[in-house]
């Protein structure tokens, strides 16, 4: 499994970046917002720091809009993945965007029937929501599991990306159930490298470490 970063902000993807552990990137319009720059301008500086995927959304309801905004998106890097919603007319931008060459991440998925459905359509990821299932009371890791043994049952290519990851757990938990990608919150992937057994480790070893210096 794979480990990409769901933010837009530079300094956390370099950080992310410079410890090797990133293999892409995730945005939306409200993480952009959010890092407080153009749209265009930010998928483009990501694309000068990260050489795999980059999510970008569109912001179309329409087809031809999507398709419209897909193409001036793929424009600005080879690594920029169409983000699309699961819409009949973003199934449909899918479909003509496959045909085109250009990839497409199908986001807000909720179940393993629209993760099914946007696969066929020619998605290259989905994205189903680990965390905001389990807001209503629904079970994250299970949809995951659900989607991955469909895709493996069916010789389906699509990659799954788990989203929506809310604490560490999520990405052991991910990882078990199937997903080929976790794309954490730079605060989570931090969490999910501490551990206080870690830090207790590193504090005996220096404190056993200056008692040899004293003898």
């Amino acid at each position: 499994m794979y480990f990409f970063i769901d933010t837009a902000k530079i300094e956390d993807i370099k950080k992310a970046n410079e410890m090797g552990i990133i293999s892409g990137v995730t945005t939306n319009p409200s993480l952009i917002a959010a890092a407080g720059g153009d749209f265009h301008e930010t998928v483009k500086e990501i694309a000068s720091v990260i050489e795999g995927p980059i999510s970008a959304e569109v912001l179309a309801d329409d087809t031809e809009g999507m398709v419209q905004q897909g193409i001036e998106l793929s424009k600005i890097a080879p690594q920029v993945v169409i983000k699309i919603p699961i819409t009949a007319e973003g199934l449909k931008a899918v479909s003509i965007l496959k045909e085109m060459g250009i990839r497409t991440n199908v986001t807000l998925i909720f179940s393993a029937t629209q993760a099914l459905i946007a696969a066929r359509a020619g998605a290259f990821f989905v994205s189903p929501f680990v965390g905001r299932i389990e807001d209503v009371g629904g079970d994250g890791i299970a949809l995951i599991d659900n989607i991955s043994t469909i895709f493996k049952l069916h010789h389906i290519e699509t990659k799954i990306i788990a989203a929506s990851i809310r604490k560490t757990q999520h990405i052991r938990q991910c990882a078990l159930a199937g997903a080929d990608v976790v794309t954490v919150p730079f605060k989570v992937l931090m969490e999910s490298i501490n551990h206080p057994l870690t830090t207790a480790g590193i504090a005996k070893f220096k404190s056993d470490w200056k008692k040899t210096q004293h003898e």
